[in-house]
Parts: structure tokens; sequence; C-alpha cells
């Protein structure tokens, strides 16, 4: 029995050894999944180099190559790609005519134009045909992966020191009403042209397009009709000064 004048005991107050605790499942956020990358270009040792920059980077990674426009868009069809890297000048479609195919096939897939040609035509079809970014191949090392990263973000890249030059040029142009070329062709009629231009016959284009040889014949006499021109050897020099293919 304590004695009125003792001191009270002193409570303990107990805490639950961590041995002992409620067992809590910590869970970690899995990373986000790189960037898949399709990369199209004709020369191997473009590709090549162009790969070694992108998988340098953690958030990027090239998951299917073509050697042609053509090869791009079936690339595409059966690859999960976010983001399309196309040259212009390309065997069969041109990297300007793919991207077209590109944006109806998949209209959620972003697209770069790559490029050595420092040109204010080709820049402006690019961003027509559905593009959103134009880099240059000579400054590829500097400029490639912030195009890629700005792509997804929905934001337009465009090589520095160009855009107030084009951009003036091009309301200059306008301004002036002069025509756009390039409305004067249909995007079938372009890719006939082109692949005449190249030396295929009726038959292969009609192969390559999966269209019928009647209706290349049809899109041919078109092209010479709407471009006022006689015969193959026409269509073809037109092709080149139109950047449809390389002289």
């Amino acid at each position: 029995m304590s004695e009125p004048n003792d001191p009270p005991e002193p409570v303990t107050a107990t805490r639950p050894s961590p041995l002992t605790a409620t067992n809590t499942t910590v869970t970690t956020a899995a990373p986000p999944r790189p960037i898949r990358i399709l990369l199209a270009d004709d020369h191997a040792l473009v590709r090549l180099g162009v790969r070694l920059i992108l998988d340098r980077e953690p958030d990027l990674e090239v998951v299917a190559e073509a050697g042609d426009g053509a090869g791009a868009v079936e690339a595409a069809r059966h690859a999960d790609v976010d983001l399309a890297i196309l040259d212009i000048a390309m065997p069969r479609l041109t990297g300007l005519q793919a991207t077209r195919e590109l944006a109806a096939l998949k209209p959620g897939l972003r697209i770069l134009m790559l490029t050595m040609h420092d040109n204010e035509q080709y820049l402006f079809q690019a961003l027509k045909s559905g593009a959103c970014g134009y880099v240059l191949k000579s400054v590829a090392d500097r400029d490639l992966v912030a195009a890629c990263r700005a792509a997804m973000r929905d934001e337009p890249f465009l090589y520095p020191g160009a855009v107030t030059a084009l951009i003036r040029n091009y309301l200059d142009r306008v301004g002036h009403g002069e025509e756009d070329a390039g409305q004067l062709l249909t995007p079938r009629e372009e890719e006939v042209l082109k692949l005449v231009a190249e030396g295929h016959s009726s038959k292969e284009i009609a192969e390559i397009l999966f269209i019928s040889v009647k209706t290349v014949h049809r899109h041919r006499a078109n092209l010479l009709h709407k471009l006022g021109l006689r015969d193959r050897l026409e269509l073809t020099r037109y092709a080149i000064r139109s950047g449809l293919i390389e002289p």
C-alpha cells in the first residue's frame, strides 16, 4: 500500500515495435516507356549515325528502320511507334509523300523531317504534309534529340535562324497572290509522277501503288495535260525541278 505522500508511479507509454508493425506494401512507379522511333533514310550509314545519336538517350529508342518512304509506311503498319524520322529524298516514296501517307494511316504519329536541304520550299511542303519539325542533317547531333522531345510535346521544331526569314518570305508570296505549284497535282498524281520519273513501267507502278495499270495510264494522261508536257522525258525533268527526284 502506498503512503499518502508517496509520489505517483510513472506511467510508461508503449509504442508498437517496428518488428510487429503492420506490413505495408511500397510500390515504385515504373519508369516511363521510351519514345519509340521509326527511322527512314536510303543510306544505311546515315541511319547508323542517327541511331547512335538517339539510342544513347534513355528516353529514345529506335524500334524500326526503312530504306525508303514506302518501306517506312509499311513498317508503321506493323510497328508500335510514337515518332517517325524521315529523310526527304528517298526512292519509291519521298519523305514528303510518306509523311502524307503516315499522317492518314496513324493520325497520332509525330513526324520529323531530317534532311540535308536547307530549302524553304521543302520546309513548307513538309509542314503542309503533316510533319511537326524540320531538322538539318548537318546539325543533327545538336538538334535532333531536342526535336524528338519537342515533337512528343506537340511543339513544332525548326532549325535555328530559319523561322523569321521563312515566315516573312511565305507571307510575301501569299501577299502577291503567287500560286502554290504543289496544289496543281493530287497526292496520287505526284506519286505516279515520281515513279514514272524513276523509270518504272506502268505495271511496276500499279504493283507499288496497289492500283490497276489502267488507272496508272489515266493518272499519267492527267499529268501530261495538267502540266502541259508531252512525254516521259519532260515528266522526268519536271520531277527533278520539283524536288521529287534527285538529278
